[in-house]
């Protein structure tokens, strides 16, 4: 039996939008389905293609039959008994991993199928949830990290990593909640573009970030009337190439969507409108790209019928930005002691005599001071206000005494606090205070050349730096200003070459300039990047790698969360771009949102033999806690930009 589902005349014109805004009609589009395994034995409420196949293979998720694998005449090869609900896959090598809803155990279950062999492997089961799961969604992101998002009641979302590089893992972790809409059934991601896309009955469908590091966040593909022109309802959809493919059950209705533009500046234009007005009560929808367009798979009356067709699409290319290389943190701090956007920028003190117990310096700038040990363990904790950045420099002499010492900006009183550390236990303790002038302080570094001297460098948000000459003769910590200069607007991040004596400064908006760091020159601007493709705005932390000749400016892209490191040297060529991605057997999340960073050449020991890189977490994953730092081996930089 065949059923036409074009609508009258018989094919539907293509529009595709012009950038002056008017349409123009394409090529026409059919999408005529025929009754598909009509003799089958099974009742799926769920059908699906397997991917990485020819579209001749389908799974199938049956309440009463269990989990299927059919030939492309319904017909079964393999099958998982029990009663399942809900289905997606992936291919995983020589191996499609399979998630699905156990009735029975009312849990997510995740397994892989091999196809040659037709073996099941052993089910990993997520952990009973506090909610009624409705659906679920697989994603595999750029580092081959294998996640499962599960769709819940009441707006109840979550994303658990599950694998990773084809492998599933035998404990999945639960990454982030997501707060999804309250009547949420289906899911689906394109892994492409990192897109979470979820339907909401009686509105429409929405696309989020995918990534376990994104921002919570959605905007709209189509919402229904008077907000958009969907009919009646949103239910289950089918990621295509460069667009979505979503069905309206109650309006008994396919909705083709192409995508137009990229990433945050994404919107879905409607191409075509296919009626299904001869099924009776269609719900669920698969479909399998191959080389005569798109193979549709159409679920009716909770699997008593399922329709296959072909729609004669042929896609617009979407561009997809090209993934950044990772990098994996080797440890992180523990969190800091206060919620919300609290951790800020980190420092790193070398011990002199044992580098292994040397020190990471955290600012919470809800709280003080914190330091860490290398393995991420709280040491200390000094409440001293709302410290937001923090540098150190070795050999103050604090009255008679041989001190380091680590400042910070104090954005209670607009001050730089000063703290002493004792070079042999690494202990802290306040060590003073400097008033200055600006209204909002904001960032600081330190700057200590040849001759001995310490200098400090303040900034506020409105431009201003200031240059102060730090002294503590008598036992008291003094600061002569000796400097100002202003950039035209918001800076924060600074760091100081000693050896070249110049300053570099992040100026959020705009990039990263450098000046003579030396108080007796005039501050003449000079540009070493610019925000653009690179580096994305804001500009947060700055800091330098010296070694051996070898020596690199890291900026903080907060834009993108990602790191750039160029020569520190002009002409400051570009070395590349990494993101610190998340360490999925150490369980420990990548970052997003940084703040500060900072890195040393020094060889701490172990994993730091090369040296250190310490970044600023700004959205704690894998557990969702506070704030805190992770802590990433050069090493791993250097080989991922294969620097010399």
């Amino acid at each position: 039996m065949m059923i036409s589902l074009s609508p009258k005349p018989v094919c539907l014109a293509l529009l595709l939008c012009l950038a002056a805004g008017a349409a123009q009609a394409s090529s026409p589009m059919d999408l005529n389905l025929t009754r598909w395994a009509e003799n089958a034995s099974f009742k799926a409420q769920s059908v699906a293609f397997v991917p990485g196949s020819d579209g001749s293979r389908r799974l199938a998720a049956s309440v009463k039959t269990g989990l299927l694998l059919l030939d492309e005449q319904g017909r079964e090869l393999a099958k998982m008994p029990g009663s399942f609900q809900g289905l997606d896959s992936r291919s995983t090598g020589d191996s499609v991993l399979v998630a699905t809803l156990d009735n029975a155990r009312q849990q997510a279950l995740l397994t892989q199928l091999d196809p040659a062999t037709r073996q099941w492997s052993k089910p990993v089961y997520l952990p009973a949830r506090d909610y009624s799961v409705a659906g679920l969604c697989l994603y595999r992101d750029d580092a081959s990290n294998l996640f499962v998002f599960l769709v819940g009641e009441e707006g109840k979302g979550e994303q658990w990593l599950i694998g990773a590089n084809n492998r599933l893992n035998g404990e999945p972790r639960l990454v982030r909640n997501l707060p999804l809409p309250p009547n949420a059934e289906f899911c689906q991601v394109d892994d492409a573009a990192h897109r979470l896309f979820v339907n909401e009955a009686n509105i429409g469908w929405w696309a989020y970030p995918a990534h376990p590091e994104a921002d919570v966040a959605r905007q709209p593909v189509a919402l229904r009337e008077p907000f958009g022109e969907l009919k009646q309802a949103a239910g289950a959809m089918a990621v295509v190439p460069g667009g979505l493919l979503a069905l309206d059950p109650k309006g008994k209705a396919l909705h083709l969507y192409q995508q137009q533009g990229q990433e945050q500046q994404a919107a879905w234009t409607p191409v075509a409108d296919l009626s299904l007005m001869n099924l009776k009560k269609p719900e669920g929808l698969s479909v399998h790209e191959d080389k005569g367009g798109l193979q549709v798979l159409v679920n009716d009356k909770d699997g008593e019928r399922l329709y296959l067709g072909a729609l004669n699409w042929t896609p617009k290319p979407v561009a997809v930005a090209a993934p950044l290389p990772s990098v994996m943190p080797a440890s992180q701090s523990q969190p800091v002691g206060r919620q919300g956007d609290a951790a800020d920028d980190p420092a790193i003190w070398v011990n002199p005599k044992n580098p292994a117990l040397s020190r990471v310096l955290g600012t919470n700038k809800k709280q003080g001071l914190l330091a860490y040990d290398l393995s991420g363990k709280q040491l200390q904790e000094l409440p001293v206000g709302r410290l937001n950045n923090v540098d150190v420099r070795p050999g103050f002499m604090l009255g008679n005494k041989n001190v380091d010492l680590a400042v910070a900006s104090n954005r209670d009183r607009n001050s730089l606090s000063l703290f002493s550390i004792d070079r042999a236990s690494g202990t802290l303790r306040e060590a003073g205070e400097i008033a200055t002038p600006l209204a909002e302080i904001y960032g600081v570094c330190l700057f200590k050349p040849a001759s001995g001297e310490l200098y400090a460098f303040a900034n506020g948000k409105d431009g201003s730096f200031l240059q102060y000459r730090l002294s503590a003769p008598d036992g008291k910590a003094k600061g002569e200003l000796v400097r100002r200069f202003k950039v035209e607007t918001q800076p924060e991040g600074c760091v100081a070459d000693d050896q070249r004596q110049r300053l570099f400064l992040g100026e959020e908006d705009v990039g990263v300039w450098e000046v003579d760091a030396r108080a007796d020159q005039p501050a003449t601007l000079s540009s070493v990047i610019k925000v653009g493709e690179v580096v994305h705005a804001d500009v947060e932390g700055l800091a330098l790698y010296q070694s051996d000749g070898h020596d690199y400016l890291l900026i903080s892209s907060q834009g993108n969360d990602s790191y750039v490191v160029v020569d520190a040297e002009p002409p400051y060529a570009l070395r590349g771009a990494f993101r610190v991605g998340l360490n999925e057997k150490a369980g420990i999340d990548g970052t997003s949102e940084t703040d500060g960073i900072e890195v040393t050449a020094m060889n701490l020991g172990g994993p730091w033999s090369k040296g250190m890189l310490v970044v600023q977490d700004g959205r704690k994953r894998m557990p969702e806690q506070a704030q805190n730092f992770k802590f990433v081996p050069w090493a791993e930089v250097m080989k991922t930009l294969k620097l010399p």
